[in-house]
C-alpha cells in the first residue's frame, strides 16, 4: 500500500512519532511518502521505501502571508495522483487535516478515491484549536475525516468535550523502539561523566523549551535536592523559547556549574541512557512521549499528575507524580529515589517493562496497519 504521511517536521512529540511511524512502516514493506515543507529530523539517511517530497510555499507580493495550507493541499494532489496514495495519514489538525481534507475533493473530482486518518496530538486540541478563529475549522475537518485516533484517552475525551460527539474516535498510544532507547546498548557510565562529571544525582529533562514544558521547575527542583546535601546535576536537552529564561535563573541560583544545556541532538536515547531520574513538570501534557522514552531507557520519572501522563507513568511503580508547580514535592521524590538504591532500581525495571509491554513499537504498529486497512477496504 502507498500512504502518505504529512506532520510538522520539528523537534516535538508530533513530528517525532509520525515520522517513526513511517520509517516502521517502511519497514514493513509500505512505500511511504512524507509530505511537508522541510525533511523530518528523524529522516537521517535513506531509507527503503521512503521518499520525502517538499512543499514549496509561493510568494507573491501581493500575498502578505505565507499559503501553506493551500500549498500543502495542493502538494497532497500532486503526490496523490502520481505515486497513486490510497490513504493519507495527516498528523495534528492544524492545517494539516485541512489540507488533506481539500486534496480529497479535488481528487475524488477526478475520480481518485483517497481515504484520510487524522491522528490529533495535544495542543492542536488543547490550545491551537480553541481559537475561535480555528475552531470551527478543527471541528469539520475531524468530522470530515475517514478515521480519527488520539494518542491518549485524555485527549479523546477532551476532543469529544470540545469539538465533536463523533463516537468513532480511536486511542492508539504513542510507541518507542525498545530496541534503540535500551540502557544496555550504551556506555551511560562514560556518558555519565562526560554530561556531568562528579555527579552523584544526573537528573534529565528534553522539550522545545516551549512555556508549557515549565522547564525552568527542572532548576528549581535540582535546587531544592541540592539544598539536602546531594551533588546533583541536570541535563538539559532541546531548545525553544524559555531557553533564555532557564539559562538566566541557572546564574541568579549560582547553578551554572550544575546544570548543563546540550541543545537539540539526534542521540537521545544514548543521553537518556546516562540519567538517574527523568524530569517532567509541564503544566499540560497529552501523553508525555519524552517519558516513554526516558523509560524504556530504564529511567525513573518525575513527572506532573496532568492530562496523558498518568496514562503512561505509573505513580509509585516506575515513576512519581505530583501536581504542576509543586516543586517541593518532586524534589522529595527525586531525593527518595536518590536515597534508596533498591527503590531506584525496582522502578527502573518497572520502567523499562512498562514500555516493552505497553508501548513498544512492535504492539502499535499493527494498531495503525490494522485501522489502514480497514478504511481503505471499506
Amino acid at each position: 500500500m502507498n500512504i502518505g504521511i504529512v506532520c510538522y517536521p520539528t523537534y516535538g512529540g508530533s513530528g517525532v512519532v509520525a515520522t517513526e511511524l513511517g520509517m516502521a512502516l517502511a519497514a514493513r514493506g509500505w512505500r511511504v511518502h512524507f509530505i511537508t515543507y522541510a525533511l523530518p529530523s528523524r529522516l537521517d539517511r535513506f531509507r527503503e521505501n521512503i521518499r520525502f517530497h517538499e512543499v514549496e510555499i509561493p510568494s507573491y507580493p501581493l500575498m502578505e502571508h505565507q499559503l501553506y495550507t493551500l500549498a500543502l493541499a495542493g502538494k497532497i494532489i500532486d503526490v496523490a495522483r502520481y505515486e497513486q496514495l490510497e490513504l493519507l495519514h495527516v498528523h495534528y489538525a492544524i492545517p494539516h487535516a485541512v489540507s488533506g481534507y481539500l486534496a480529497k475533493q479535488v481528487l475524488a473530482r477526478d475520480g481518485i478515491r483517497l481515504r484520510v486518518v487524522t491522528t490529533l496530538h495535544g495542543t492542536d486540541i488543547t490550545l491551537v484549536g480553541l481559537d475561535p478563529g480555528f475552531h470551527p475549522l478543527v471541528r469539520f475537518s475531524i468530522e470530515a475525516s475517514d478515521a480519527v485516533t488520539c494518542v491518549s484517552h485524555y485527549l479523546r475525551d477532551r476532543t469529544q468535550q470540545l469539538f465533536t460527539d463523533r463516537a468513532a474516535i480511536e486511542v492508539i498510544p504513542n510507541f518507542v523502539d525498545t530496541a534503540v532507547y535500551d540502557r544496555s546498548r550504551y556506555n551511560s557510565a562514560a556518558l555519565r561523566r562526560q554530561l556531568a562529571p562528579g555527579a552523584e544525582l544526573v537528573l534529565m529533562h528534553t522539550s522545545n523549551f516551549r512555556a508549557v514544558k515549565r522547564v525552568t521547575d527542572t532548576i528549581r527542583i535540582l535546587a531544592t535536592i541540592r539544598e539536602h546535601g546531594i551533588s546533583a546535576q541536570l541535563v538539559l536537552i532541546g531548545d525553544g523559547p524559555e531557553r533564555t529564561e532557564a539559562e538566566h535563573l541557572c546564574r541568579s541560583l549560582g547553578l551554572c556549574e550544575a546544570v548543563h544545556f546540550i541543545g537539540k541532538v539526534m542521540a537521545t536515547a544514548e543521553l537518556l541512557s546516562a540519567a538517574d531520574i527523568f524530569l517532567l513538570p509541564s503544566q499540560n501534557e497529552s501523553f508525555g512521549l519524552a517519558a516513554l522514552e526516558a523509560m524504556s531507557c530504564g529511567v525513573p520519572v518525575v513527572a506532573s499528575n496532568v492530562g496523558g501522563i498518568p496514562e503512561v507513568v505509573s505513580h509509585g511503580e516506575n515513576g512519581y507524580l505530583a501536581e504542576p508547580g509543586d516543586i517541593d514535592r518532586m524534589a522529595r521524590y527525586c531525593i527518595e529515589l536518590a536515597s534508596n538504591g533498591k527503590k531506584w532500581h525496582r522502578f527502573s525495571q518497572a520502567a523499562r517493562n512498562a514500555a516493552v509491554e505497553r508501548f513498544s513499537i512492535e504492539r502499535i504498529i499493527p494498531l495503525y496497519e490494522e485501522l489502514y486497512t480497514r478504511i481503505t477496504s471499506a
